[in-house]
């Protein structure tokens, strides 16, 4: 009952399909085409290496400036305006992700 509970924040990826994509229009792309397309075929790939926790971060620090707060992102009031942003976060949440955002 007074076990660790886990932070149950859930990131969607489609690095993987959007890359599967970019891999077939390069198979029938023309000669113009090819650049634009593995330039962004190279793009998703560098996204698709961004952790889980650092997209969990980039999330929090885009939902603290959109709330604006300015300062720390894991200081109390950063955690307020948090929670504020997204009332459906436990207090434990909210402290998990300004942790990872300012890391």
């Amino acid at each position: 009952m007074f076990g660790k509970r886990g932070v149950s924040v859930v990131v969607l990826r489609d690095a993987d399909v959007i890359a599967e994509a970019l891999r077939d229009a390069l198979s029938s792309a023309g000669e113009a085409e090819r650049p634009g397309l593995e330039r962004a075929a190279a793009l998703v790939a560098e996204a698709s290496r961004t952790t889980e926790a650092e997209l969990r971060g980039r999330w929090t620090r885009q939902r603290l400036t959109d709330a604006g707060h300015e300062g720390p992102v894991d200081s109390v009031a950063a955690i307020k305006a948090l929670r504020q942003a997204e009332p459906g976060l436990s207090l434990l949440a909210a402290v998990q992700l300004t942790k990872e955002a300012a890391a």
